[in-house]
């Protein structure tokens, strides 16, 4: 049915590139432009009631009519490759099915830690989190902060140096560059000296990764797999669902995940973007597996390798020690339930009682999370949203700014980040809740890329995220209400037309 379908699509994108040929480019008579004319208006039409019957909002579905209406060819194809077809779950149901299987065995024979030294609106959050993605929380796990890309990168360079059984890799963006080099040479040694290295790459974020390297890597002994290359995505549109991880681990002991892809630009050495403020973590302890096993999962999707049991029979022994709260990982995307990581942020927010800080370079927010940030102001919660003062992206910076007003309103406070451009993702509620991970507070982190999360819950980590944040405020000017408002139309008239695409940014 599915493959069919397809084949449908692309008929019509033909049908209608003939159509607009026939109206507009050639001399033929009246009435055989309008015969064109009027099929290309029953393509439109038919593909208009094929949106409707899907029933999503009023409002979502009026813009996908207005563009499929009024952008000749060019809003069918859009509609087409932006994944607004296949959210409901037509791509990757088998790598869905396959993976909550999995969670569910994993999970099945462990037992449930005691949460009761958490607070209430933390075991509150901590049931739902739990029922909603079927991963484990853990309290025998030990969470670092790293800021930035001096710190984060010389870490992991010195844990991979040390790594001794295997080396699990997966990044959305990972270039050719002196850093990405540095890591491939350390790479390649510990592969030769024995080292099981597994390596998955995006194929569109890497880009730049050569393959010359690709092919040192593999001639090494590294086993190598591209996510959803650009060839064999373009006739399905997988290739407009990325995999936007970032995971290391390193001989099941160390997991380091975050918003820190591999590159120089996140060192702060590119001149055209200056300084790139971020955050990492590092993991030691129970999650560590659970932060593989998102990994492995990916792994056995690509590669039709079935390794992820073998490995939790070898996981390591879980470590008594001292309680520093509980953590849990937690994976979203196309592989999961349909926009689990929205879900994930309303509750969030909606738990908060006393403040809610949310740092995010892309600010695109669903209406559930902006009517959950509105309420929480109103309620008198300090509600701060940072966001970079200059994105690099058009679109996602005008869009974003185009949500301020509303909330503006209702008390919420915008703070624009000055010192460089600002790519953490991290919200932190009460100063004793917090999510940092992959996942941008925007449409397309919550519907069409691969994601990776850690909640935290109590952890004393929390405490240095509460001072990096602090520490950025320093570095931000706060969007005033009365001077945002008398902004000029050239700017308004540019945040109206960037929020047209919010439904895939």
């Amino acid at each position: 049915m599915n493959k069919k379908k397809r084949r449908m699509e692309f008929l019509f994108v033909i049908l209608l590139a003939i159509c607009v040929y026939l109206m507009f480019f050639t001399g033929y008579p009246f009435y055989i432009k309008l015969i064109a004319g009027i099929f290309y208006l029953a393509i439109i039409m038919v593909s208009i009631f094929s949106l409707i019957l899907e029933n999503r909002s009023a409002p979502h579905t009026l813009l996908w009519m207005y563009v499929l209406f009024f952008l000749p060819l060019i809003g069918y194809i859009f509609y087409l490759y932006s994944g607004q077809l296949y959210l409901k779950g037509y791509l990757f149901q088998t790598k869905r099915r396959n993976d909550r299987e999995a969670w569910e065995k994993l999970t099945r024979t462990e037992t449930k830690p005691d949460l009761n030294f958490l607070l209430d609106q933390q075991r509150s959050f901590a049931k739902f989190a739990e029922n909603a993605s079927v991963t484990p929380i853990s309290i025998a796990t030990k969470a670092s902060v790293l800021k930035n890309g001096d710190e984060t990168f010389t870490e992991i360079k010195n844990r991979l140096q040390k790594a001794k059984k295997f080396i699990h890799i997966e990044y959305y963006i990972f270039r050719s560059d002196r850093l990405g080099k540095e890591i491939i040479d350390i790479l390649i040694q510990k592969a030769k000296a024995g080292v099981e290295v597994l390596f998955i790459f995006d194929a569109a974020g890497s880009l730049s990764l050569s393959a010359k390297d690709i092919a040192l890597m593999m001639e090494a002994g590294i086993k190598v797999h591209p996510f959803s290359p650009l060839k064999y995505g373009f006739f399905n549109q997988k290739f407009n669902f990325r995999n936007h991880r970032k995971i290391i681990i390193i001989d099941g002991e160390i997991g380091f995940v975050g918003g820190l892809n591999v590159g120089v630009e996140y060192l702060g050495q590119d001149k055209r973007i200056g300084h790139w403020r971020d955050t990492h973590m590092v993991l030691e302890g129970e999650a560590v597996f659970n932060l593989q096993a998102v990994f492995l999962l990916d792994w056995e999707y690509l590669s039709g390798e079935r390794v992820l049991e073998s490995y939790s029979a070898n996981r390591l022994p879980v470590q008594e020690g001292e309680i520093d709260g509980a953590v849990q990982v937690v994976a979203s995307g196309p592989d999961t339930q349909q926009g689990i990581m929205s879900d994930f942020y309303y509750s969030l927010i909606s738990s908060a009682t006393q403040s809610i800080w949310i740092a995010t370079p892309y600010f695109v927010p669903d209406e559930s999370i902006r009517t959950a940030l509105r309420v929480a102001a109103a309620k008198g919660i300090e509600v701060r949203i940072m966001v970079p003062e200059i994105n690099d992206s058009f679109l996602t910076q005008y869009a974003s700014r185009s949500y301020f007003p509303e909330l503006l309103r209702y008390g919420v406070e915008v703070y624009s980040y000055q010192k460089g451009f600002l790519h953490q993702k991290l919200i932190i509620v009460d100063g004793n809740l917090a999510s940092i991970g992959t996942a941008n507070m925007d449409m397309r982190s919550f519907h069409l890329n691969f994601e990776v999360n850690v909640f935290l819950y109590g952890s004393s980590a929390i405490r240095d995220l509460v001072a990096h944040y602090e520490e950025d405020m320093k570095d931000s000017e706060r969007i005033r209400p009365v001077e945002f408002y008398k902004r000029g139309i050239i700017n308004r008239s540019k945040e109206s037309f960037a929020r047209l695409f919010s439904g895939v940014l």
